[in-house]
């Protein structure tokens, strides 16, 4: 293991979740790897979504919580160029070993990791008022 993936490695900290001998090698990898990381980059997160309200002129300020929590939903599964985005700043924080992990199941990880981010965004919606970044 080189230099670059020992650091990743113990900048993203422990795993987060359970992992047993039931879990899936899908389950292990969000625990183990997605979770680390988006808990890691929740603050750059943040800042994107503030960024892509502002860069659309999205009215989302004076939303109810329940539109609020939609626009969120809607702009990671619908805009692609946002969600590759997000993606990125996500796979940018794998190992090459990971990575190799990552390419070889993409389509079901990359349904994870969304839903994971699109979770932990709706959560701190709170977060997203009126306000520059």
């Amino acid at each position: 293991m080189n230099q670059r993936d020992l650091f990743l490695k113990e900048f993203r900290g422990e795993s987060i979740g359970t992992i047993s001998t039931e879990s899936s090698s899908d389950e292990i990898f969000q625990n183990q790897v997605l979770r680390p990381v988006l808990k890691l980059q929740n603050d750059l997160f943040v800042a994107s979504f503030h960024n892509y309200i502002s860069k659309n002129k999205i009215d989302f300020y004076s939303q109810s919580i329940e539109k609020k929590l939609f626009t969120i939903e809607n702009a990671i599964q619908k805009d692609i160029k946002f969600r590759n985005a997000l993606k990125g700043m996500v796979i940018a924080l794998f190992t090459v070993e990971e990575y190799v992990t990552y390419i070889k199941n993409s389509s079901s990880l990359n349904k994870r990791m969304m839903n994971l981010l699109i979770e932990r965004l709706k959560s701190q919606v709170q977060l997203f008022e009126n306000s520059s970044v």
